[in-house]
């Protein structure tokens, strides 16, 4: 597996670990549909939350959840439509983008709750 790849799978499940810690369930990760990925669904008191997750070894070159672009938005709205309707789920929605800058002597985790706010 690629390095990035398996840095974005540690940010991954260090963002699991930070939203658990948080009091989320975890309903699912790593969600298909079609030709979009959803990283994590979690929930917190009635809150359906969509968690993008942007994973970097430094912020050389920006901030990791400045790489969230207008078409990862489009289908991720697009996929979790589909898990809401799919799953016949009674819930608000919204979406969240987490940074996080993984060093190796520290890592840093940023939360960005209704990110899409801010596109």
């Amino acid at each position: 597996m690629a390095e990035h790849n398996e840095l974005g799978k540690k940010g991954e499940q260090l963002a699991i670990e930070y939203l658990i810690k948080k009091g989320y369930k975890i309903r699912d990760k790593n969600w298909r549909y079609q030709k979009a990925e959803v990283d994590i669904i979690a929930e917190k008191d009635g809150i359906l939350a969509v968690v993008e997750v942007k994973t970097r070894s430094s912020d050389y070159f920006g901030n990791p959840q400045d790489f969230v672009n207008p078409k990862k938005i489009k289908l991720l709205v697009m996929a979790i439509d589909h898990y809401v309707i799919s799953k016949d789920l009674e819930l608000e929605v919204r979406f969240d983008i987490i940074g996080i800058i993984k060093k190796p002597t520290e890592t840093k985790i940023e939360h960005l709750e209704d990110a899409f706010l801010y596109f």
